[in-house]
């Protein structure tokens, strides 16, 4: 399992229209090729009657699963320029569908690759991206009296709280990266006068927020 790795946050879309023709961009975080081709089929059930859904993906621990398609338009003037989108801000585990109707003016083999990789960024941009970290989760249980400073403290150090149990004590469950957790042991300790209670927990990804989408390199096209 890789220890981090970028990727979109969930699903979200996007539309521009350029030169009249309407651009609709859906995102989604897909897992497997199935899931991709699963998502792509649904975006053209549901644009059936669009001029083009053009799309790519990538997934796999090692990216080693990646497809694109012009869908009609000329090619490599569609799904390539999607593609590179993705790779370009380093996004795994993701696809892109770019659902065009056509406005009655052609573009041009570049105008349609600035085009597609415009709305491929927009459509990422409006999903948002996030990092995922593996770590594993850090069970601290100690009197309730402690839970204020605690909860304040971790936050205010960026530590991701996990989940909090009420029971005779309270216990709060926070992610670290392995061999990090010397540093929030210590922590705890020290905020409870050294009676906090730790156990191990499972390794799990986090998620948190990462940075901005990369713009298409390409230079822009008038939007009307």
């Amino acid at each position: 399992m890789l220890q981090r790795y970028l990727t979109v946050r969930d699903e979200g879309e996007a539309e521009l229209v350029i030169n009249r023709s309407r651009f609709i961009c859906y995102v989604k975080r897909v897992e497997s090729p199935e899931e991709a081709v699963l998502f792509i089929q649904q975006i053209k059930k549901k644009h059936w009657d669009a001029t083009h859904n053009c799309s790519a993906y990538i997934c796999g621990e090692n990216d080693q699963y990646q497809k694109m398609d012009d869908d009609g338009e000329p090619s490599g003037t569609a799904g390539k320029p999607i593609l590179e989108v993705i790779k370009r801000n380093h996004i795994k585990d993701t696809a892109i569908v770019v659902t065009r109707y056509f406005g009655g003016i052609k573009l041009g083999a570049g105008g349609l690759i600035r085009a597609y990789g415009k709305s491929a960024s927009a459509g990422l941009r409006a999903t948002g991206m996030v990092e995922r970290i593996l770590t594993r989760e850090h069970h601290f249980s100690f009197d309730y009296t402690f839970l204020g400073k605690v909860e304040n403290e971790l936050k205010e150090q960026d530590y991701q709280i996990v989940g909090i149990q009420y029971l005779d004590r309270v216990t709060v469950t926070v992610g670290e990266e392995e061999g990090k957790e010397e540093p929030l042991k210590q922590l705890l300790s020290n905020l409870t006068n050294g009676q906090a209670e730790w156990r191990p927990g499972d390794v799990v990804y986090i998620e948190k927020q990462a940075g901005t989408i990369e713009d298409d390199a390409d230079p822009e096209i008038p939007l009307k």
